[in-house]
């Protein structure tokens, strides 16, 4: 059997348009299909997309607190490691201050210590402003926690006055930089040192300290010692190679221009020697002189008698007597003038010596005026 294809025109485009309808249905249902899905994309997507900024705010938040409280943390416990950095960013020291430092052989930690309080040699107007305590020992010059302040002595005689000053002043500095533990274990050291010091001037020296205020001591024994005495204990030695990479050299400027002084001392206490021995021999020969004067005095009245009363023979037997104790008179006499005028020299040169060592002591006074 075969289909019939008589169809009326009417019913064939009917299914023509059903089948047409059906196709477009179809394809709409396949663009909704596509467009549903993709907006469900999209707001995955969207939802993703918020989801991670949540999350990275989140992290974000959390990091950035995290540098903030480190940040934090590192100002706090490194204060004074920022505050250096800051100043020290564009210093420059000048010649002189840099010339010291290498002169003193501090290491890259004691220059650092040294620059960071910005060091000034000052005429004594400005330091007398700056330094209002003065220095108990043979150098001149302070540290107040925010500059290192040196006198600027200009006797030649003085040489090295400036660098064992500076060097003694950033161990101030330094000794105010240790923590509690460091510091008793320095003064248990340097304690130990100074016990069985035997240099009697710095021994002099740290009781005057002592004497006008206790607690300075253990800071005052950290800066001598270091500059000041050659023997150490090995530990205190190792101890000062953080500040100086010979610190003999800083030691042998102490000592040369202190034996300035040890000279003009003894060469007084010489003088003085000179002055006691020559002063008992004049009062002795003063004392014998004016009894034998008073002898011959007694003895000329005599003669003079015997020659009156014509007595010539007993005259003249008391002449040569009486010749010979005047002529020893004389002689010791002279003797006698000798001493006076070697005494009085000596007088004239221990008075100049005097002045001499008196300007040597002004010229490490800041408060000193010329007259």
């Amino acid at each position: 059997m075969s289909l019939r294809n008589d169809l009326p025109e009417s019913c064939g485009n009917y299914i023509s348009n059903s089948v047409k309808y059906l196709v477009s249905c179809r394809l709409c249902s396949k663009l909704y299909v596509l467009a549903r899905t993709q907006s469900l994309a999209s707001s995955a997507y969207i939802a993703i997309m918020v989801s991670t900024m949540r999350v990275f705010r989140r992290v974000f938040g959390i990091t950035f607190s995290a540098i903030l409280l480190i940040s934090a943390w590192y100002a706090v416990f490194h204060a004074q490691d920022i505050r250096d950095w800051w100043i020290l960013r564009g210093y420059v020291p000048s010649a002189e201050v840099a010339n010291i430092a290498s002169s003193t052989t501090m290491t890259d930690y004691g220059k650092h210590l040294f620059y960071v309080y910005d060091p000034q040699i000052e005429t004594s107007t400005s330091f007398n402003q700056h330094c209002t305590i003065a220095e108990a020992s043979i150098v001149l010059g302070c540290y107040n926690g925010v500059g290192i302040y040196v006198y600027d002595v200009t006797d030649p005689r003085l040489n090295g006055v400036h660098e064992v000053t500076a060097a003694h002043e950033m161990l101030h500095a330094g000794y105010d930089r240790l923590s509690d533990s460091e510091r008793k274990s320095v003064d248990a050291m340097t304690s130990a040192v100074f016990a069985n010091l035997q240099d009697e001037r710095i021994k002099s020296v740290i009781e005057s300290y002592r004497s006008r205020d206790p607690s300075v001591v253990p800071n005052e024994l950290h800066s001598i010692l270091g500059t000041e005495v050659r023997n150490l204990s090995p530990e205190l030695e190792k101890y000062y190679q953080k500040y100086f990479t010979d610190r003999l050299a800083v030691v042998g400027y102490s000592e040369g221009y202190e034996q300035v002084f040890v000279d003009y001392k003894n060469k007084v206490a010489a003088y003085d020697v000179q002055l006691s021995e020559l002063k008992s021999k004049i009062f002795s020969m003063e004392t014998d002189l004016k009894s034998r004067a008073s002898d011959l005095t007694s003895e000329k009245a005599q003669l003079d008698a015997l020659y009156r009363a014509k007595n010539y023979e007993a005259y003249n037997s008391m002449v040569p007597g009486y010749n010979s104790a005047v002529s020893s008179y004389n002689s010791d006499l002279a003797t006698y003038k000798s001493l006076i005028e070697q005494y009085n020299q000596i007088v004239e040169k221990r008075n100049a010596l005097t002045v001499d060592q008196n300007s040597l002591v002004q010229a490490l006074d800041s408060h000193a005026s010329s007259l």
